[in-house]
């Protein structure tokens, strides 16, 4: 017991690694940041084969760009902070030919976050309603998916597909800007299958 608080004094608390708290100063610098190499190349790497794949999915499937509209249900506001981060210099959605809109009237997909409040049920089916087709759905984080700790309660329905049809659903609390990024090109290559 002595030992684990004198660790926690020296090292504070984190979300750190614990093999990264078993090791000294020096190391620990060594392994933080051979990590965050190898964090740095798999998501340049991921983010390389998405760079390659998403616009010509797109252009395949819709032959222009493709149409978002966000739908917030009742979110904790984790996954918005992500979809914000997809507008960044860093992942900057655009240059895969994807726009967010306004009005679902314009939208080929509804990015849904959150488990459906009962007061925003109506407005996610009216959404849903207004939404031409092929009216794609991706549900964004755990809530969205139906998995998180809240549940059904009697002012939350739960995941998305309890109330319209989810296309695709993208774990995670909140999943990263990658992650959503691969679930919109899963949905669109979705469509191409549905299209033959």
């Amino acid at each position: 017991m002595l030992a684990v608080i004198k660790r926690l004094w020296k090292y504070g608390l984190g979300t750190a690694n614990p093999q990264h708290l078993a090791l000294s100063p020096e190391e620990a610098a060594v392994f933080a940041e051979t990590a965050q190499k190898h964090m740095a190349a798999q998501s340049s790497a991921a983010l390389s084969e998405l760079r390659e794949r998403l616009p010509k999915a797109i252009k395949k499937a819709f032959g222009r760009s493709l149409h978002v509209r966000h739908v917030d249900t009742g979110s904790c506001n984790g996954a918005e902070w992500e979809l914000a981060a997809m507008l960044n210099p860093v992942y900057d959605v655009q240059r895969f030919g994807i726009d967010f809109v306004a009005s679902p009237r314009h939208a080929d997909m509804l990015l849904v976050t959150g488990g459906v409040t009962r007061n925003l049920e109506e407005a996610l089916r009216k959404t849903y309603a207004a939404t031409p087709s092929p009216k794609l759905v991706v549900a964004v984080g755990s809530s969205a998916c139906g998995d998180d700790l809240i549940g059904e309660t009697y002012a939350n329905l739960g995941g998305v597909d309890r109330i319209i049809p989810v296309d695709v659903y993208v774990p995670g609390d909140p999943p990263s800007p990658r992650e959503i990024l691969h679930g919109i090109l899963t949905a669109v290559e979705k469509t191409e299958k549905l299209r033959k």
